[in-house]
């Protein structure tokens, strides 16, 4: 399933207290793979970043909106990713978008998340970055494809990593772009 670039997408003006409490949706969590109790906080962490994503991105949402996301393996996803993607291979996060961007200020439920813990904890420690961080990252990443930002192309790729980058800053989170680049 692919996301839609942003366009249309109903944006917020300045933060402000009203503001902050619209952008908050609810985020229904289940835990389909026992191993995601090895990391740490794993609720709070997708929590705090589907919230950071939302503020971050601007986009308005009803107060009772809901985003679900699955903490599930890399064969439950392996498997959602060949029948939703046509890959037949694990991937970290995959994300379903339940509304058109132009429709999020009105929809109740703005999409499902996925995210496989084999595939999180290999590239978490592969980057050098902690589980709980990595996690994050996927979690901004997956909310702001619910919300309609895209990395089709290089223009809609650059933007996208420079808000997810953003966001993450706003969470004391290093960049996750950067790992690759200092590497080299």
């Amino acid at each position: 399933m692919r996301a839609l670039t942003l366009r249309g997408a109903a944006r917020l003006p300045a933060a402000g207290a009203r503001e902050r409490e619209t952008l908050m949706a609810r985020v229904a969590i289940a835990r389909e793979a026992p191993g995601w109790r090895a990391v740490a906080r794993a609720e709070a962490v997708v929590r705090t970043a589907a919230d950071a994503a939302l503020k971050g991105a601007g986009v308005a949402v009803r107060r009772d909106a809901e985003i679900s996301v699955l903490l599930t393996d890399d064969a439950a996803i392996r498997d959602l990713n060949l029948r939703w993607r046509g890959k037949d291979k694990a991937t970290n996060v995959l994300s379903f978008p339940a509304a058109a961007p132009a429709d999020l200020a009105a929809a109740r439920a703005l999409g499902d998340i996925v995210v496989a813990l084999e595939t999180v904890l290999a590239e978490a420690r592969d980057e050098g970055k902690t589980p709980a961080d990595h996690l994050a990252h996927l979690i901004v990443h997956g909310v702001l494809h619910l919300v309609g930002y895209d990395h089709e192309d290089d223009d809609e790729a650059n933007e996208m990593e420079a808000l997810e980058t953003r966001i993450l800053a706003d969470l004391s989170i290093a960049d996750p772009y950067a790992v690759g680049e200092a590497a080299s």
